[in-house]
C-alpha cells in the first residue's frame, strides 16, 4: 500500500490542491489503492514566522507518508522530506481528487530539486 499527502485546502477530495507546502491549510492522505481518506490539519503552521516547511515535513513524515504532491516545496522542506524518504511531485494543481487520479497515471514525475 502507497499512502501519499496532498496540499490541500479543505479537508476532501474535492477540495483544491494548496499550492504552497509548507503554509497548506492541510493535507490530504490518501491510501492507494483502496482510496481510504484522512486529513492532516497544519493550520499551525501557517502562522510560523519561520520553519513552516520544515514542520510542515515532520508532521507529513509522522502520519507515514511516502510521496507528497504538492504547488511549490522550498529548498529546506525538499531537503527535510528527502531525508525522511518522501518523494515530491511538484507543480500539482486542480482538485486533490484530479491530482490524485493523475499520480496513479503516471503524469507527476517526482522531483530531484526544490521548485526555483
Amino acid at each position: 500500500m502507497q499512502k501519499i499527502a496532498i496540499s490541500s485546502e479543505g479537508p476532501t477530495l474535492d477540495d483544491l490542491v494548496d499550492p504552497r507546502f509548507g503554509r497548506a491549510g492541510g493535507f490530504v492522505v490518501v491510501d492507494l489503492p483502496d482510496m481510504s481518506v484522512s486529513y492532516i490539519d497544519n493550520g499551525a503552521s501557517q502562522t510560523m514566522s519561520m520553519g513552516a516547511g520544515i514542520e510542515t515535513a515532520e508532521r507529513v513524515a509522522n502520519a507515514g507518508v511516502q510521496v507528497v504532491l504538492s504547488g511549490y516545496v522550498g529548498p529546506k522542506a525538499f531537503d527535510a522530506l528527502k531525508a525522511a524518504g518522501i518523494k515530491v511531485c511538484q507543480d500539482v494543481s486542480g482538485t486533490v481528487r484530479e491530482a490524485v487520479e493523475r499520480f496513479q497515471k503516471g503524469e507527476f514525475p517526482f522531483a530531484d530539486a526544490p521548485n526555483k
